[in-house]
């Protein structure tokens, strides 16, 4: 038995340490440090309710409109408010513009250019993966960054920048959009939707999106592997046995994504079962946070629910070994991300992928390349239902004692915003991120969260120190590690 620790990360967002117990070439146990500690929940703390909305975008500078979507409906919760259609469907095209670019960004900046490393020089499909996705330089690589530019100059009409979007209300959003920007707008998502078509599918959106199951995308494959960059990394999937690398809990968290005005979701959320093939209705009054082993206090009450959560710094913690806590659902490790709101959403082809593989690194990049291709076609919708001359945002009072809770979805998954209220001013803030769920510690039970599970049996080769199995685990989670210690 060896232990390694690998860490810092390249190509992840923020700080990440992992140390990994190895026997017989293969990793036996693991625990996930997030590094540092940032505090914004004891920032939010008696300041005004309202001003949660400058804090929180600055969280992160990849996930700020999540941020400030999730405070924005926790601010309405507790004020009783509702947003105008066209303020939903504004801030939906918002949201889907930072969460669309991040899946974009991770495809081609975080997690192919691993395959063009040297370690895969010896495999038939190495030097066109250096083609496509070297860092810098690689032509995929490059195409994806253009895309990308012009996608987010959406961000620019509707929020005036990006990241610390400032546009988003509990009333909806402060920007208003006329006939002619309307069709601007859809310019723009349709040049977008082409990128997508001709580069990363090489077929259309909806021809991708209606694959029914995992025999028709490995027919579709098989017309032409190395048309497209989905195709591209099927190939890499088979060759590389990637639908058995890093399985995850097999219980999946989704909050649902993309507030419909009738008070819908656009992809439904729930707690997927992959083991039943059962989807649960969420009860989000069974979400609580363990601090054993983070070095924050527990007050001495155990887990608790985010509306009487602690965040206190307690650095001399014995048994601790991160700055993050340990979420948990009725006490239950889950995995959140584009996978849970895939399945939770009722996406057939990875219901089928999840059935026959669990949850790896194949079903979650898989997943998230498919939710750009549902999403895309949302957003034009989104555009289409806007109706000019009406109100995006109404007015926004909020009473002087209460509690809110905003859930919603951002890129890396599920996202909670609870907020406390007395005499006007913020007694109690607390947010559960995606990567808090992903990447958490073990729990008083000593129970592994869903990467420390994912990342057991992994290879270790001879002499390797960043082990490239690990990489590929770690970077499937996409995760944002500045968001997870808040």
């Amino acid at each position: 038995m060896s232990r390694l620790l690998v860490g810092p990360f390249n190509r992840v967002e923020g700080d990440l340490e992992v140390a990994l117990d190895i026997a017989d070439g293969r990793v036996s146990s693991a625990q996930v440090n997030a590094t540092m500690y940032r505090g914004f929940e004891q920032i939010l703390q008696g300041k005004e309710p309202h001003d949660a909305l400058v804090y929180v975008p600055r969280i992160c500078g990849i996930c700020s409109v999540s941020q400030s979507v999730a405070s924005a409906r926790a601010l309405a919760d507790l004020g009783g408010i509702t947003m105008p259609p066209n303020g939903q469907h504004a801030t939906n095209v918002i949201l889907s513009n930072e969460n669309l670019a991040d899946h974009l960004t991770h495809f081609y900046l975080f997690f192919m250019p691993d395959f063009a490393r040297p370690v895969y020089a010896g495999h038939a499909w190495h030097a066109e993966a250096v083609r496509r996705f070297s860092p810098d330089y690689g032509e995929q690589v490059r195409a994806a960054t253009a895309a990308r530019q012009r996608w987010l100059t959406i961000m620019g009409t509707l929020g005036g920048k990006w990241p610390h979007t400032q546009s988003i209300e509990p009333g909806g959003s402060t920007r208003a959009i006329d006939s002619a920007e309307r069709v601007r707008l859809l310019a723009k998502v349709r040049e977008f939707r082409s990128f997508l078509e001709r580069q990363l599918f090489a077929a259309p959106l909806e021809a991708v999106a209606s694959l029914p199951n995992e025999e028709a995308l490995w027919n579709w494959h098989a017309q032409d592997p190395l048309a497209g960059d989905l195709r591209f990394f099927l190939t890499l999937v088979r060759d590389l046995s990637l639908q058995s690398l890093g399985q995850g809990p097999g219980r999946y968290l989704s909050y649902g994504a993309y507030a419909q005005p009738d008070g819908s979701w656009a992809l439904p959320g729930g707690v997927w079962r992959a083991d039943s093939a059962r989807l649960d209705v969420l009860d989000a009054a069974a979400i609580t946070e363990d601090a054993t082993h983070a070095w924050l206090a527990e007050g001495g009450k155990g887990p608790l629910h985010p509306l009487s959560g602690i965040t206190r710094p307690e650095p001399d913690k014995r048994g601790a070994y991160t700055w993050n806590k340990a979420p948990r659902l009725a006490g239950e490790v889950v995995e959140t991300g584009a996978i849970a709101r895939q399945l939770a959403g009722g996406q057939s082809l990875v219901r089928d992928a999840v059935a026959h593989h669990g949850g790896t690194v194949y079903t979650r990049v898989l997943a998230r390349l498919i939710e750009l291709a549902r999403v895309v076609p949302m957003v034009e919708d989104w555009l289409q239902g806007i109706r000019p001359g009406e109100a995006f945002c109404v007015p926004s009072s909020l009473p002087e004692d209460g509690r809110g809770v905003g859930l919603g979805e951002a890129a890396r998954g599920s996202l909670g915003h609870w907020i406390v209220v007395q005499r006007g001013r913020i007694a109690n803030y607390q947010i559960v991120a995606p990567t808090s769920w992903n990447f958490s510690p073990r729990d008083a039970a000593g129970t592994p969260g869903a990467l420390e599970q994912a990342l057991v049996n992994a290879s270790v080769l001879d002499g390797e120190k960043t082990p490239i199995s690990v990489q590929h685990i770690v970077r499937s989670f996409d995760p944002c590690m500045v968001c997870t210690v808040h």
